[in-house]
C-alpha cells in the first residue's frame, strides 16, 4: 500500500497541482497586496482619501459603529466597499491570468511544429503496388 501511494504522489499530475497551489498562493498574496497597498490608496487620493474598505450600508438601526468590524458586532451591514476591494482585486488577478496564458500562448506558437512521422513499411509497400497499378 505505501508503494502504491508513493506511486500517486509522485506522478507528474499530482506534483504540478501541489505547485500549481503554492504557486497561486502566493501569486494571491502579491495581488491582494498590490489592491491593498497600491491600487486602493491611489484610487482613495484620487476620490479624496476615501478607504472603501470601511464603507457599509447598516441594515439595522441598531448599527451606529463608524469602522466595519465594529458594525459586523452591532448588526447587520451591508459592506459594499469591501465588495468593491474584492473585485478590484479579481479583475487584476484575471488580467495578470490572461496576460500570463497570453506569454504561454505566444511561445508555445514560435516552437515548429515536428516533421510529420515517415510512414511504415507496411504504407510504403502498399504505396508501391497502387503506383505500380496506375501506371499499367
Amino acid at each position: 500500500m505505501l508503494e502504491e501511494f508513493k506511486k500517486f504522489a509522485m506522478r507528474g499530475n499530482v506534483v504540478d497541482l501541489a505547485v500549481a497551489v503554492i504557486i497561486g498562493a502566493a501569486f494571491g498574496a502579491i495581488v491582494n497586496s498590490l489592491v491593498a497597498d497600491i491600487v486602493m490608496p491611489i484610487i482613495g487620493s484620487i476620490t479624496g482619501g476615501i478607504d472603501f474598505s470601511n464603507y457599509f450600508l447598516p441594515l439595522s438601526p441598531k448599527v451606529t459603529a463608524t469602522t466595519l468590524a465594529e458594525a459586523k458586532k452591532q448588526g447587520a451591514v451591508l459592506a459594499w466597499g469591501n465588495f468593491l476591494t474584492l473585485a478590484i482585486n479579481f479583475i487584476i488577478i484575471a488580467f495578470a491570468l490572461f496576460l500570463v496564458v497570453k506569454g504561454i500562448t505566444r511561445l508555445k506558437a514560435q516552437e515548429p511544429a515536428p516533421a510529420p512521422a515517415a510512414p511504415s513499411q507496411e504504407v510504403r509497400l502498399l504505396t508501391e503496388i497502387r503506383d505500380l497499378l496506375k501506371s499499367h
